[in-house]
């Protein structure tokens, strides 16, 4: 599995895309990782584990203390994959607002039905 299937598979995981979230915000301990979620230490350890072997984050060792963060190179490897595909639904999206923009205003009533012209013919 390449690096690319590792980190995106990490990021399935809506735990772990919160995780990624925080450490975005900075560094961070285990506890302070585990504290707005409903699972045990143990269980937020695991899920560190494969982000960190999707080498999505890694650990910074300071006394006893082992904090997270984010490798931004990662991030960046991840952004530019999807960058290839950004043209595509830019051209996507362009061609949807034209086909919009020639709708008919959903505000704007219909007109008044029009009357055949030409000469009447009463039965």
């Amino acid at each position: 599995m390449t690096r690319l299937d590792q980190s995106f598979a990490a990021l399935a995981d809506p735990t772990r895309r919160a995780i990624i979230a925080r450490l975005a915000e900075g560094e961070a301990s285990v506890q302070d990782l585990a504290r707005p979620f409903a699972i045990s230490q143990p269980a937020i350890s695991r899920h560190l584990k494969v982000l960190e072997e999707a080498g999505l984050i890694e650990t910074r060792i300071d006394g006893t203390s082992r904090p997270r963060r984010l490798k931004p190179q990662a991030v960046a490897a991840l952004w530019d994959w999807l960058g290839q595909y950004r043209s595509l639904w830019e051209e996507a999206f362009r061609r949807l607002d034209a086909v919009l923009d020639d709708l008919p205003d959903a505000e704007t009533p219909n007109p008044e039905p029009q009357t055949p012209k030409g000469p009447r013919h009463d039965p």
